[in-house]
C-alpha cells in the first residue's frame, strides 16, 4: 500500500473513532502511523557540485536545500560535490585557454558543459551512488552531472532557469563560442530527459523547459525557493516595524553593474534632491571610486558561515526601509525571500522570474528594465512618506514570505513531488516485471 493510500485509510479510520469516543485506540494509532513514516522515509541522494554545507554555494541554496529535504522528505545523503580530475598541464591550457577568449577574442566558453567532461562527472558520480542503495537523486544545477548517469534511481532535476534563457542574458553566457554553445545545448537537454521531474522556482524557467527543449508539462513543477536563513525573525518583530526617520536603502549583490548599483547610487542622490533624507548601504561588492557620497556606506562583504557576519547581515535587513536592487539580469532572487522574511519591501526590475518573486504592491514592486533612478526615487518617496501604505507593505511582504517564499513550503511541495515519482517509478517496474 502507498504512503498517499494508507494515510488516507487512517486518517478515515481515525474520523471514526473520534466519533466513538475511542480515545485510548486512536492514540495507539497515531503512534503507529507516526512510527510507519519514520521507517518509510526516503533514501535521498543529494548530487552536486557545489558545497551543500557551505551557506555562500549558490546563494546558499544548496545547503537550505539539504536541510529541507532532511525535514520534509526523507534522509539525505550528499555524494558531492564532484569535481573532474585533470593532469596539470591539462589544467593550466584549458586556463590559459579560458583567460585568452575572455581577454583577447572577448569570447566565452562553459567548460563544465562539455560533453566529455559530463561522462567524467558521471562515472565520479556512479561510484558515489553504487556504495549506498538510494530511493530517488535530487540534484540541484547540476544538469552536467546527470547528462550521461547511468542509474535505475529516478531523477529530480532543481534549476532555476534553462541555458537557453541565461544565453546572452548573463554576461557570462554571451558572445559564446559556437561549439560550447552547441555543447551547452546538448548536455542540457541530455540531463533534463534523464529526470523523471524537472523543478523550477518560476514560470518562465519552466516555461523554457517546456518550449526550448520539448519537456512534456507532466514532467515539469514550478516551486519557489526560499531565503538563506535557518531562522526567521519572529512575527511580533515585523509587527512593529516602523519605518525610519532617515529612508534607508539596502542594496545586497556581488556585481555592482549586473544589480543595478549604478541606478541604486541614481536613487539616493535624487531622493536627497526632493528634500527626502536617505541612506544607501552597499553589502556585497565595491563601487567604482567615483560613486561616494557622505551618505553611502560600503560593506564589502559578509559570509554567512561567520557567526558573526551572519547576525550583522540580519541586522541589515531589520534596519532597512527597503531592499533597493535595480537587478539587469535575475532568474529568481533569493536576496528577495530574505528581505520580505524581515518584513523588508523590495524595490527591483521586472526582468526574468523576478516578477514571479516580486508581486507588485504585495512584498515590494518591479519597475521597467529601461527605468532608471528617478523613476525609483518617486516611487521610494510616495511609499516612504505614507505611513500608512508603507506599514501595510511591511505585513504584506512578511505574508508573502510566510505563505510561499520560504523553504518549508518547498519542503513539503519536494515530498508531494518525490513521492508521485516514486510511486510511477514503482508501477511502471511492475508493468515491466
Amino acid at each position: 500500500m502507498s504512503v498517499t493510500l494508507l494515510k488516507s485509510s487512517i486518517e478515515r479510520l481515525i474520523d471514526t473513532l473520534e466519533e466513538a469516543d475511542c480515545y485510548g485506540f486512536l492514540q495507539q494509532v497515531e503512534v503507529r502511523y507516526v512510527m510507519q513514516n519514520d521507517n518509510e522515509r526516503k533514501r535521498i541522494a543529494f548530487l552536486t557540485s557545489l558545497d551543500p554545507l557551505d551557506k555562500r554555494s549558490w546563494s546558499g541554496i544548496s545547503y537550505q536545500m539539504v536541510h529541507s529535504l532532511q525535514k520534509h522528505c526523507g534522509e539525505v545523503v550528499s555524494v558531492g560535490p564532484a569535481a573532474v580530475a585533470e593532469g596539470r598541464l591539462q589544467e593550466r591550457v584549458i586556463g590559459w585557454m579560458k583567460l585568452f577568449l575572455k581577454r583577447v577574442a572577448r569570447r566565452y566558453c562553459v567548460y563544465d558543459y562539455h560533453i566529455r567532461v559530463a561522462k567524467k562527472l558521471a562515472d565520479a558520480a556512479n561510484q558515489r551512488l553504487l556504495r549506498e542503495q538510494f530511493d530517488v537523486i535530487v540534484a540541484p544545477a547540476s544538469l552536467a552531472q546527470v547528462a550521461c548517469l547511468e542509474t535505475e534511481v529516478p531523477i529530480v532535476i532543481v534549476e532555476d532557469a534553462t541555458f537557453a534563457l541565461l544565453l546572452d542574458y548573463y554576461p557570462q553566457y554571451s558572445n559564446m563560442l559556437s561549439r560550447s554553445i552547441e555543447q551547452m545545448h546538448a548536455v542540457t537537454k541530455r540531463g533534463m530527459r534523464k529526470a523523471s521531474a524537472l523543478i523550477y522556482s518560476s514560470i518562465w524557467a519552466a516555461q523554457s523547459a517546456i518550449n526550448e527543449y520539448h519537456i512534456n508539462p507532466r514532467r515539469v513543477h514550478v516551486v519557489p525557493m526560499g531565503a538563506n536563513f535557518d531562522v526567521s525573525p519572529d512575527e511580533t518583530v515585523i509587527e512593529h516595524k516602523k519605518r525610519s526617520g532617515v529612508c534607508n536603502l539596502l542594496f545586497v549583490g556581488v556585481d555592482w553593474q549586473r544589480k543595478g548599483g549604478e541606478i541604486a547610487f541614481e536613487t539616493l542622490l535624487m531622493l536627497n534632491q526632493m528634500g527626502i533624507p536617505a541612506e544607501l548601504t552597499i553589502c556585497g561588492c565595491i563601487p567604482p571610486k567615483n560613486r561616494s557620497h557622505p551618505a553611502m556606506r560600503v560593506i564589502p562583504y559578509l559570509d554567512k558561515n561567520d557567526p558573526l557576519q551572519y547576525e550583522q547581515l540580519k541586522q541589515l535587513y531589520l534596519e532597512s526601509d527597503f531592499l533597493l536592487l535595480p537587478t539587469r539580469n535575475e532568474c529568481f532572487g533569493i536576496v528577495f525571500c530574505e528581505a520580505n522574511a524581515f518584513g523588508l519591501p523590495v524595490i527591483t526590475t521586472c526582468t526574468g522570474g523576478v516578477p514571479e518573486v516580486v508581486r507588485n504592491g504585495e512584498n515590494g514592486f518591479v519597475l521597467p528594465l529601461e527605468a532608471q533612478g528617478d523613476a525609483y526615487a518617486l516611487l521610494i518617496a510616495s511609499l516612504y512618506r505614507d505611513e500608512a501604505q508603507y506599514a501595510r507593505l511591511v505585513l504584506s511582504s512578511r505574508l508573502a514570505y510566510d505563505e510561499r517564499l520560504n523553504w518549508d513550503s518547498w519542503g513539503m511541495a519536494m515530498n508531494t513531488i518525490i513521492t508521485a515519482v516514486l510511486e510511477q517509478h514503482e508501477a511502471s517496474h511492475r508493468v515491466a516485471g
